[in-house]
């Protein structure tokens, strides 16, 4: 059964659609040519023009698990993708061996497709692997080296530090700068054939040590290290880095928009060198003409400000320590700002689909707030989810006069749409009897101003069910109300004829001891107490907020007993929940808290 969900009906603009409308109406990659799959000039000269529009990608590093900042830009990149005749490639990033891992490959496949993207289009499966290109980014380092671009330095980390000066001091040539072509050529093979111990050296391209912009003062772009890799295994003990593996990859895959975050942008000036002098053609001394390993036009780099969202912290190695210190149960702890956490908390694609396009792309930074991403749940969920009742701190009300008007034993039908606005999707039943539970805040002894549910000689309406009138209570041996205790009047069921005649202003909701289930129900909150986490002097873990998860026992009304994992409710009054897709069983829920009804944050 297909249910509307929230969608946005148009599009807004922003820099990066603009830059990409401007790219189409001008034409400047329709002469670009595919050879099917990634690969050097010579690879995409015999292809034919590309289907594609636009190429875009998401190209995270395996190092670990998705976070909802991801989850930004990946609507970002395949959307774009998407809505300009494109297509979003998958690539993994994987140069750094030490940290990568195949677990986390397939946990970033399974986010990306849950997130409702693929990367299938024109025929081609565009899914790929920065060190498939390990080959090519040798080649093109070896043609630095000859073109008396790259160099290979031995100075120590600390003399290389030293000598790259600071923002107000340019920097020192070193003194393995002058080497000979064939010196650097000698040297960078002896590095690759294992012959120098790891850190003893590492190439470096040859721009401007005095440059105003650090990155550009002769950066390393490989360096040595033993380290098997998930995919490649034994096979390199050197290894690019990213900022020169990152441009070469995008050129490999016939990119247009290569977008990034903001803090690339430094990087830019070094990306777009190195394109220029790989796609060029050079003549060496000796006189051959070298170059032109890159297709021409080559890719373009633009930046976006990441997001940074409030009562949430991203950071890959203090989520580690948040697991590691068991702060939270797991990468996937419904609390946690991963995918898979967000994926268990209840959250759907198609919500942190639209909070993606609702907050934007733009280049300064700014905090969104997380109201702003429960809201955007809050408008899908009420439109699909079912409805229930539950009772989440019970207490027993007791029907007093129940079996003189309807016979000990006795039970009563009653019935509700499982959603108001959609009838197609049915009923759902449960028992009224003598003994129901509801929530404990729905008794006072004395009332506050303004309360309208029970305390003594007050009517209210049991939701779908009959007007009762409380009497009062029963208190247990420490002075708690133990039993709540009222009269049915009569006639008043929801549903049949004279049921109006009486008027109360409250309305409770309830359900039976005779049906209704146990559940355990974890109410969880936000993770963090402060708006802005980790923003000052205060350690981070300092600012933890002690209620993020609260575990009751709770009773849900019998519908849920077919509940599956995954599955989402509106319980009536209280919110959002989900069945845990780890601990929910049938017959024994497991429910997660999504969000409230309301925003309870809200000063």
């Amino acid at each position: 059964m297909n249910v509307p969900s929230v969608k946005e009906t148009t599009k807004p603009s922003n820099f990066l659609r603009q830059i990409i409308e401007h790219d189409l109406a001008n034409g400047t990659y329709t002469t670009r040519q595919w050879g099917g799959t990634p690969g050097d000039a010579a690879h995409h000269a015999q292809g034919k023009l590309d289907p594609a529009k636009i190429r875009t990608r998401f190209p995270p590093e395996p190092n670990g698990y998705l976070h909802v900042g991801h989850a930004k830009s990946i609507c970002l990149n395949f959307g774009l993708a998407r809505d300009y005749g494109g297509v979003c490639h998958m690539r993994f990033d994987d140069t750094n061996p030490e940290k990568e891992d195949a677990e986390f490959v397939r946990s970033i496949i399974d986010a990306v497709h849950w997130l409702g993207f693929g990367w299938q289009a024109f025929g081609d499966d565009n899914l790929y692997h920065a060190s498939d290109y390990f080959d090519f980014m040798y080649r093109a380092a070896e043609y630095l080296i000859e073109a008396g671009l790259a160099y290979v330095d031995e100075q120590s980390a600390e003399d290389m530090r030293a000598n790259r000066g600071d923002f107000g001091k340019p920097g020192m040539n070193s003194p393995f700068r002058s080497r000979t072509v064939e010196e650097n050529l000698a040297r960078f093979r002896e590095m690759k054939d294992g012959k120098l111990a790891d850190g003893a050296a590492v190439l470096r391209a040859k721009i401007d040590m005095a440059s105003p912009n650090i990155n550009m003062r002769d950066p390393t772009i490989y360096r040595i290290r033993r380290a098997t890799h998930h995919n490649t295994g034994d096979k390199w003990c050197i290894y690019p880095m990213y900022t020169f593996a990152h441009p070469v990859e995008d050129a490999l895959e016939q990119i247009t928009h290569s977008i990034c975050t903001l803090e690339f942008e430094d990087q830019r000036p070094f990306y777009d060198w190195l394109l220029e002098h790989l796609a060029e053609t050079k003549t060496l001394p000796d006189g051959r003409v070298v170059g032109g390993l890159i297709s021409q036009p080559v890719p373009r780099q633009y930046e976006f400000a990441r997001l940074n969202l409030t009562y949430v912290i991203t950071s890959k190695r203090k989520l580690a320590q948040l697991v590691k210190e068991k702060r939270v149960n797991g990468w996937d702890d419904p609390r946690m700002p991963t995918i898979v956490g967000l994926r268990r908390r209840g959250y759907t694609p198609e919500s942190l689909q639209v909070f993606a396009e609702r907050i934007g792309v733009t280049k300064s930074d700014s905090w969104i707030d997380y109201s702003t991403l429960e809201g955007c749940l809050r408008e899908d969920l009420d439109v699909k989810a079912p409805r229930a009742m539950a009772v989440l701190d019970p207490v027993k009300l007791v029907i007093t006069n129940w079996n003189e008007l309807h016979g000990a034993g006795t039970l009563d039908d009653c019935s509700a749409p499982v959603h108001p606005h959609l009838p197609e999707m049915g009923k759902r039943n449960f028992k009224f009897g003598r003994e129901l539970w509801i929530e404990k805040t729905d008794y006072e002894p004395v009332p506050p101003k303004g309360y309208n549910r029970l305390y003594p000689g007050n009517r209210v309406r049991l939701k779908y069910g009959h007007v009762i009138e409380c009497t009062g209570a029963k208190l247990d041996a420490a002075g708690q109300v133990s039993e709540v205790h009222a009269t049915l009047v009569p006639d008043t069921k929801s549903g049949t004829p004279g049921a109006d005649g009486i008027k109360v202003k409250g309305v409770i909701t309830w359900v039976s001891v005779a049906d209704a289930l146990q559940a355990e129900v974890r109410l969880y909150d936000r993770l963090f107490s402060v708006p802005q986490p980790d923003t000052g002097e205060q350690d981070f873990l300092e600012e933890l907020n002690p209620d993020s998860l609260k575990v009751v026992t709770a009773y849900v009304e019998p519908s849920l007993a077919l509940a599956k994992a995954d599955d989402r409710f509106q319980f009536e009054r209280h919110g959002y929940f989900v069945a845990d897709r780890v601990d929910h069983l049938a017959g024994k829920p497991v429910l997660n808290k999504i969000t409230g009804m309301k925003d309870s944050w809200a000063k």
